[in-house]
């Protein structure tokens, strides 16, 4: 959409954000889970699960209980349940709040952020190690 794409100069925003489609305005209550195919922005607060293919905001005003799943996750509201960005990055801001266990390949948290769970740290494997272990599974033949 044109409105959130004013860039005409050709520089590009952090390539692991998505476009933000669905925007879940502050003052906003949703009562359930929500799926969303695109980035999503949260201002207001969800009562469920939330998953997004996507990058997912949260901002200062933005409040979820209930499990989150998101290729991304920018956190600067509260979060209250685990959360999996098992392939992407979640970063905490000064503001964000996160109650629960964590699952993520990149991780950032920033001064002041509070963080209360376990974190576990994901890991793609490289060409090199999927190409070394078909040539191991190839001589076991």
């Amino acid at each position: 959409m044109a409105l959130f794409n004013t860039n005409k100069q050709g520089d590009q925003a952090d390539a692991s954000l998505d476009q933000i489609t669905t925007i879940i305005a502050a003052g906003a209550i949703l009562d359930g889970p929500l799926t969303t195919r695109e980035g999503t922005r949260i201002d207001g607060t969800i009562n469920g699960n939330v998953t997004v293919n996507g990058s997912l905001i949260v901002g200062q005003e933005g409040k979820i209980l209930g499990a989150v799943t998101a290729t991304n996750l920018f956190l600067a509201g509260e979060i209250q349940g685990n959360v999996s960005a098992s392939s992407g990055k979640v970063e905490i801001s000064d503001t964000g709040k996160l109650i629960g266990d964590l699952a993520a390949k990149t991780l950032v948290i920033d001064e002041n952020a509070v963080f209360q769970g376990q974190c576990t740290m994901t890991t793609e494997k490289s060409s090199a190690e999927t190409a070394k272990e078909r040539a191991a599974g190839g001589k076991e033949e």
